[in-house]
């Protein structure tokens, strides 16, 4: 334990003086300040807060370089440190700005989709990345020894768990103390606790002590990373021997249950990702003494060599899907992280069939190869030479117009809401093409006209349709009768009959329709009111007797053994705008006992509905 205590101390950044205990510290809270003041300008209209892509690239300026600065500074008058401050803040400030654009710029854009992907994938390439900046800091050179790359990356690792720790614990302590003082009727604290600018300054010195104390309190967080490497050590065996057993198992159960799952990919990477993690905790910085007997390391060896092969399965079941249904920017993501790990299997391999000195010795390269390249990929990903937004408008437009997608299939509200500001401006090209089928341009314009893909409360509130006669302009009547009376257009206009949330007919972009049918055969006309615009999921709500009371919902989905797919769904929607339904009775009728109704459960049994 001595030789891993003096070798993380001189591994590390060495001691740190008072003043940069201080300036840690101090730029912590700025972090929070900063983050506070852009909460307020949203709030307040101030510019550049008022824009989403003036907050777009604050918060990765202001997320991405002190948290940098705080990990690795050790000597405020090192030139290094503050050309690293500056390398991050025009990487995060070009590519923020990417990101603001493509998140901007078209109305009603979903800015989550495009944002949380850049913000997941920079925070991970810059964790990727720092090892090799704090390096280059204690060296004055980019090329890095790899022990030394090994313990920074370990160190900064454990500073952020035990930071995210720190912070946990502080805030239940500050919780506790104001609970404690409203039990005797003083409100202060937990009120002063509250408040928007105290939780941002507050969190802002726990960060800052949080990683002070990582940084500082060396035997501590080594103590728990030997902890955390001996548990790595005691599974890395049974995953070699469990990963051996499932490639064993795949001649006798076929490729087709994998296929069959939606997950097969994520879980197969797993794997491999697992395993890569547990191989690295057991090498280490390859200066420990081998950790098992020659006869497990031909097992945990067999293990990595089956590596490949997930990787592989994983790649092709990835392959599957798109083949299916296209490029979206989740799926190159998925494959962009399945080529990072693939990279591992296959170089961990090639450490077990080339051994070169000591166990395992090759995966010094692998390592240092595959994080580089993985920090290269990421910020071409995040800019324009490898869009993944694009690369996704134009998978589902070529699948479109060559027709392996069908029309009816079409998703629109992906290309409307998911995809930015190409999205938008793509959906609005087909709105446009007199060669397009029209459902789907009709589809295609509903969904341009709502604002949202799903709203909150208080839009709901603010977009509902409340005039009768505009919904009858907008809602279709089918089925046994063309027309409604008056006193049903008023229930609907009042939400007495109205289908809920954002499935309501009420709401900009609804595609509706009113099936008219005697459903329950008491000789009154019933009205099956219908939302079709998710093709997935159409749901239906029943209004029955003089005063056109809700009856029953129906949301066809449940209904089905599995996840039905767009395809399947296509034919019920089509079946429903043509007012094409057919009572179908229950199996089982409810039972009535002593006054109580007991009603059949649709999940259970051999059909109850």
């Amino acid at each position: 334990m001595n030789r891993h205590v003096v070798a993380s101390d001189e591994g590390g950044l060495g001691p740190l003086a008072p003043g940069v205990r201080q300036f840690i510290v101090l730029l912590a809270l700025v972090q929070g300040l900063l983050l506070y003041l852009a909460s307020r300008g949203e709030d307040n209209g101030w510019w550049p807060w008022s824009l989403l892509g003036g907050r777009v690239c604050w918060y990765a300026l202001v997320l991405s370089v002190p948290s940098a600065m705080l990990l690795s500074v050790r000597d405020l008058r090192e030139a290094r440190f503050w050309q690293h401050a500056a390398l991050v803040a025009l990487v995060f400030a070009l590519l923020g700005a990417w990101a603001a654009w493509s998140a901007t710029g078209e109305p009603s854009v979903n800015a989550g989709a495009v944002l949380a992907p850049f913000s997941m994938s920079m925070g991970a390439a810059l964790f990727v990345a720092l090892p090799y900046l704090q390096c280059r800091q204690l060296h004055e050179r980019w090329c890095a020894p790899y022990p030394q790359l090994f313990e920074l990356a370990w160190q900064n690792a454990l500073t952020l768990l035990l930071t995210a720790l720190f912070v946990g614990i502080c805030w239940a302590v500050l919780w506790l103390w104001g609970a404690l003082f409203r039990l005797i009727g003083i409100d202060f604290f937990a009120e002063l606790f509250g408040e928007q600018w105290f939780i941002y300054l507050a969190t802002g010195v726990m960060v800052g002590l949080g990683i002070l104390i990582g940084r500082t309190q060396q035997r501590p967080v080594q103590v728990a990373r030997r902890i955390l490497f001996a548990i790595f050590t005691g599974l890395l065996p049974l995953l070699a021997v469990v990963s051996l057993l499932f490639i064993a198992s795949l001649p006798f159960t076929g490729l087709q249950p994998l296929w069959q799952t939606r997950s097969a990919a994520i879980t197969l990477m797993s794997v491999v990702g697992v395993m890569v993690l547990f191989t690295n905790a057991v090498y280490q910085d390859g200066d420990d003494p081998l950790p098992y007997p020659r006869w497990l390391r031909r097992v945990v060896d067999a293990g990595l060599l089956a590596l490949p092969l997930f990787a592989l399965l994983a790649l092709y079941a990835m392959g599957l899907r798109i083949g299916q249904h296209g490029w979206t920017q989740e799926r190159l993501a998925g494959v962009i992280a399945s080529l990072i790990l693939a990279g591992h299997a296959f170089g961990y391999a090639w450490a077990v069939l080339r051994p070169r000195g000591e166990w395992l010795s090759r995966l010094r390269p692998v390592n240092v190869l595959v994080s580089l390249l993985a920090i290269a990929v990421t910020l071409l990903v995040n800019s324009p030479l490898l869009d993944p937004h694009r690369l996704a408008v134009s998978s589902q437009l070529a699948r479109l117009a060559d027709g392996r997608t069908p029309p009816a299939e079409f998703d629109v509200d992906f290309l409307r809401f998911e995809t930015g500001r190409r999205g938008v401006a793509a959906s609005r090209a087909l709105a446009a093409d007199p060669a397009l089928e029209s459902a789907l341009g009709e589809r295609i314009v509903r969904a341009l006209e709502r604002s949202e893909r799903w709203y909150t409360q208080a839009e709901r509130e603010r977009l509902v349709q409340r005039d009768d006669n505009a919904l009858r302009e907008r809602i279709a009547v089918v089925g046994e009768a063309t027309s409604l009376p008056d006193s049903w257009w008023q229930a609907l206009a009042g939400g007495r009959i109205d289908l809920d949330h954002d499935r309501s007919c009420r709401l900009p972009g609804a595609d509706c329709v009113a099936i008219v049918r005697d459903l329950d055969g008491d000789g009154l006309e019933d009205v099956l009111l219908c939302n079709l615009m998710e093709q997935l999921y159409p749901t239906c709500r029943l209004a029955a007797g003089d005063g056109w009371q809700r009856a029953v919902a129906y949301d066809f989905h449940t209904f089905e053994p599995a996840m039905p797919g767009r395809r399947a769904m296509s034919g019920v929607v089509d079946a429903l705008r043509r007012g094409e339904v057919t009572p179908a009775p229950r199996r089982w009728p409810d039972l009535d006992v002593a006054g109580a109704r007991g009603r059949t459960n649709p999940y259970e049994g051999d059909g109850g509905e």
